[in-house]
């Protein structure tokens, strides 16, 4: 088997920018980062690992409580592949408890389609109050039937990440959800600092879209805001200039006390690589002016992928390339405990990226230096 080293601009090792280095690519995979040796096949760009998101409601014209289906996580795996996005946690929404046991039904039995890493489960068990786009209706406290779903999915090795309110389970529950192995996720919640500090301290590991649908930082009422901020869990944040101001992502960012537990998200729904509009609730969502509203006027979900969200973070915020890269890399797969997921070597080139000198994504490693190694081979 032929090996082929290539001398990319510059290297993202899902934790480091390296100039000057080089990868030697064997069987379709990255198998060595080392120095530039002499017959090196230098390639203009960024290569870093694929973006990894663990919020993904829909893509390709299909919503997952719509399609709770194989073909219907396929296709919005596959939308979002074209951008960059190489694996993620598709989320099926408050929704009737049959839509939520046909998704995981669909999960488990779409667990080996590329880029599928688990499944996010947002709701039904939050606040009312701060539902957001999610149906009051279906709204309810933690109960049995979720916590088997759960189960039943753990127990066949999916990863799951559960996004609920404290006060709409015990710390028992959630407890009894860590020690499964979930990630405890809080969000759409109007908990107090304290609720949330016992919920992090009973298992929840994670914040669900930072400042979205959840009890704000005021001066003397910390709120779930202050709690997370304050605190040394995982929270994931939209960047899309819609759901938080570019300040107040860039202020999250500086002020956790522990580095590397921010993560992006885009939270997308159907129309990232789908028509304008789709039905959630039998109302019709609409895309005007980069946002998703309901009838109703409110926020339903994002029109942005991760590498939008990458270039934002950088242009806009002022995150450091490094520091954005991490937030779609290496911080998110260790807040599902995988950070294999962020690693060039052993990737397949068909899950890591080449950027250009603005962070948009050109095409996949694979794309970019396959005709060149076909060519080396033929001459």
């Amino acid at each position: 088997m032929t090996d082929h080293w290539i001398t990319p601009t510059r290297i993202f090792d899902g934790k480091e920018m390296h100039n000057g280095l080089a990868l030697r690519l064997s069987g379709g995979r990255v198998v060595e980062l080392a120095n530039r040796p002499d017959i090196a096949h230098p390639v203009a760009g960024l290569v870093t690992p694929g973006y990894l998101d663990l919020q993904v409601n829909g893509g390709g014209g299909v919503l997952l409580n719509t399609s709770p289906t194989v073909e219907g996580l396929r296709t919005i795996l596959n939308a979002h592949r074209r951008f960059g996005t190489v694996g993620l946690m598709p989320t099926v929404i408050t929704d009737h408890p049959d839509v939520l046991d046909r998704a995981a039904d669909a999960a488990i039995a779409a667990r080996d389609l590329p880029g599928m890493i688990g499944l996010h489960i947002e709701g039904p068990h939050i606040s009312v109050p701060r539902r957001g786009t999610h149906k009051a209706a279906f709204v309810r406290p933690m109960d049995d039937r979720t916590i088997g779903v759960v189960k039943r999915l753990r127990a066949a090795d999916l990863r799951v990440m559960i996004t609920l309110a404290p006060e709409a389970a015990t710390l028992a529950q959630i407890a009894q959800l860590a020690a499964m192995g979930a990630i405890v996720s809080l969000g759409h919640t109007d908990a107090t600092a304290e609720q949330v500090m016992a919920a992090m301290a009973a298992g929840a590991t994670c914040a669900t879209h930072l400042f979205n649908a959840m009890s704000p930082m005021q001066s003397r009422a910390p709120g779930t805001v202050g709690a997370v901020i304050n605190g040394r869990g995982y929270a994931g944040i939209i960047c899309d200039g819609q759901h938080v101001d570019d300040m107040m992502v860039g202020m999250a960012l500086r002020a956790r006390p522990v580095p590397d537990r921010m993560f992006l998200v885009s939270d997308a729904m159907a129309t990232v690589g789908g028509p304008n509009t789709f039905e959630l609730y039998d109302q019709r969502i609409t895309l005007a002016d980069g946002r998703l509203v309901n009838d109703e006027g409110s926020l339903a979900g994002a029109h942005i992928t991760q590498a939008q969200g990458v270039q934002r973070l950088i242009e806009y915020v002022g995150a450091s390339p490094v520091e954005a890269l991490r937030m779609v890399t290496s911080n998110p797969a260790a807040c599902i405990g995988a950070p294999d997921l962020a690693e060039l070597l052993g990737r397949k080139l068909d899950d890591i990226l080449l950027l250009d000198d603005h962070y948009s994504v050109r095409s996949t490693l694979a794309a970019a230096v396959m005709p060149e190694v076909v060519t080396d081979e033929s001459s």
